[in-house]
């Protein structure tokens, strides 16, 4: 390893089992040298193996409800005192929609589930961005990196209200960008993957039908987990320092291509 990460504090949301892109960013933000915390909704914690993660990473879990400010308080103010001072980067690796999870298809939405989907998945980022804001806890030159998908700009039908908020987390990304360049230097991007096994990708209806297609019509074909992690650390580091307010497509050239012979038969 290079030790790009050297020194560097953070935390990491959304790391639920070892197919969680979470997951794969923090074995590599370690392996690059990074301390950090993990944080993850305490539904969330119960349900995967986010303990397994910590003790390999020798990484403390500080449980929180991204879509609280006194839970998002807490853990700031925790994480600083565990690592020893204000932090590097933060990994948004957040989302979930009831209106998916309860099979509501797109044109009979539940509007207390929508709302849900935007507070979870969208809205989470900017009570994440405030709450570090009003604490100061962000060195100069920071790093955050919200994940996203090409749903946020494309339709894709059963991606559902998901998109929407994709849609609103690469908005509040470019707006907080603006913010928090010009206060501290700190940078804040969204990398727009490309369909990945998770436990929360998986959900989608017709998921493995479409992870064929993308990868046909990529010409480099999908981008693995591993790889987003690589691409996360890259945005960590110093070597990145005058990238912020973008949405950066970490998929196999998926977003350019208009039509491939590969997904035609040709």
């Amino acid at each position: 390893m290079n030790n790009l990460l050297k020194g560097k504090r953070g935390i990491i949301f959304g790391a639920l089992d070892e197919r969680s892109i979470a997951w794969k960013v923090a074995e590599r933000c370690h392996a690059e040298g990074a301390s950090f915390t993990l944080s993850n909704a305490p539904v969330a914690m119960r349900m995967g193996e986010i303990n397994k993660l910590a003790e390999k990473c020798n990484a403390q879990v500080i449980g929180a409800d991204a879509t609280s400010m006194e839970d998002l308080e807490n853990l700031f103010k925790k994480s600083m005192d565990v690592l020893g001072g204000p932090l590097d980067f933060v990994l948004h690796s957040i989302g979930m929609s009831p209106n998916v999870r309860k099979g509501k298809v797109y044109t009979d939405t539940n509007y207390e589930f929508f709302q849900k989907t935007l507070d979870i998945s969208a809205l989470s980022l900017h009570k994440v961005l405030q709450t570090a804001w009003k604490l100061d806890a962000l060195n100069e030159w920071g790093s955050v990196v919200g994940l996203t998908y090409i749903a946020s700009q494309r339709t894709f039908p059963d991606y559902n209200d998901m998109a929407e908020a994709k849609a609103v987390l690469e908005s509040i990304a470019r707006s907080f960008g603006y913010h928090y360049g010009t206060r501290k230097k700190v940078r804040v991007n969204t990398i727009s993957q490309s369909p990945t096994v998770t436990t929360a990708g998986s959900g989608v209806k017709g998921f493995g039908d479409f992870f064929s297609y993308a990868n046909n019509m990529s010409p480099l074909g999908n981008a693995p987990a591993e790889d987003c992690a690589n691409y996360c650390v890259a945005m960590f580091s110093d070597l990145t320092k005058y990238v912020t307010m973008q949405n950066l497509y970490h998929d196999g050239g998926f977003s350019n291509m208009g039509v491939n012979p590969k997904v035609l038969g040709v």
